[in-house]
């Protein structure tokens, strides 16, 4: 009994080896992990240097919820001792709230942000709030500026991860005519940090992944309008959870992607009017979510079978989308959890 038992432990533990999937020397492959922290943002790359990149925490509090899903990502699935770079998009809670939680359970190597204001008119509490950060970077995080490229090492394939907005600058509006540019119709100004949020363009090989942080309405135009300086992506992460206040035409039309996930709540994003701007991209092959929008009908959102969490907040089991980009670059998979069927796409 007691060798038929230590077999099927075996069994099982060499099972579960077999579906960690490692993206780094090993296998040559980039991977991207969406987090769900129920509404905000925490996004990790793995890349084949065996680098790792965390953009965004979540939201703290919440007996460690978010903390802890980072962790579990990083730690169990990706299989990182350390986070090698910590980016924070904006000074909003649910983009930073957990930088320093994590510093204390895990080493992180370099932080990045947009610069640490003084004051947030948003944020009544934001000068308290930005002290556990400061000490978790020691004061050494480093401010992007649009036009730069993050320091992440290249393997076979070239990687290169560009800035296109910071602080609210944007890249020189150069390039092709945008045929979308009248799409924009502006919005009303927003003072907000949102519209200061670091944007970053990432290359491996042909693959083009983008990720806009809360970037909202008039300064996507400011980035797209009258001229595409972007381009073309295959992987776009929806931008501001997919609220409607960003996602404006004029761009989620022109960078044309194969794929586009949403890292929102059950209650928070995944928005209408956003969803059906994704359904008019003309080369839109897939759309996930983190989570089911219970606002909206099933027709109106994402496949059920592309939605990470059914559940409200209270059941939810925390599923992640991963993105898992081949050696080469020319192709991707993208798959919900762990056990999921992937789904394989061509880059272009």
């Amino acid at each position: 009994m007691r060798t038929i038992s230590r077999f099927c432990l075996t069994i099982g533990l060499l099972a579960f080896a077999a579906t960690k999937s490692f993206a780094d020397e090993r296998d040559g492959r980039l991977d991207i992990y969406f987090i769900d922290v129920e509404g905000g943002a925490a996004t990790l790359f793995v890349t084949p240097a065996g680098e790792s990149m965390l953009i965004d925490s979540g939201y703290p509090d919440y007996g460690g919820r978010d903390r802890d899903r980072i962790l579990k990502v990083v730690k169990e699935v990706a299989g990182r001792s350390q986070i090698d770079h910590a980016v924070v998009s904006h000074w909003h809670l649910d983009h930073y709230g957990n930088h320093a939680a994590l510093a204390s359970q895990i080493k992180i190597g370099q932080f990045w942000d947009r610069g640490i204001p003084e004051t947030l008119a948003e944020d009544n509490k934001f000068g308290e709030r930005i002290v556990q950060y400061r000490a978790a970077a020691q004061n050494k995080s480093k401010a992007v500026k649009v036009g730069e490229a993050l320091p992440l090492k290249s393997a076979a394939t070239p990687l290169a991860i560009k800035v296109v907005t910071a602080s609210g600058e944007v890249l020189p509006n150069e390039g092709p005519a945008n045929p979308y540019a009248d799409r924009h119709v502006p919005q009303a100004d927003d003072p907000t940090d949102n519209a200061r949020s670091i944007s970053l363009l990432l290359s491996f090989g042909k693959f083009r992944f983008l990720c806009c942080g809360d970037l909202t309405w008039n300064t996507e135009a400011k980035l797209m309008t009258p001229k595409n300086p972007i381009g073309q992506v295959d992987l776009f992460m929806v931008t501001h959870h997919g609220l409607e206040v960003s996602n404006n035409p004029a761009l989620v039309l022109a960078i044309d992607p194969h794929v586009a996930v949403s890292c929102n709540g059950p209650t928070k994003g995944a928005h209408a009017n956003t969803i059906k701007t994704l359904k008019e991209v003309k080369s839109l092959q897939a759309m996930y979510q983190l989570h089911r929008n219970i606002k909206l009908s099933p027709e109106e959102q994402a496949p059920a079978v592309n939605i990470a969490n059914q559940e409200d907040t209270n059941a939810c089991q925390g599923n992640y989308i991963k993105a898992s980009v081949a050696k080469d670059g020319a192709s991707y998979t993208v798959q919900v959890g762990l056990f999921s069927k992937q789904r394989e796409f061509s880059v272009r």
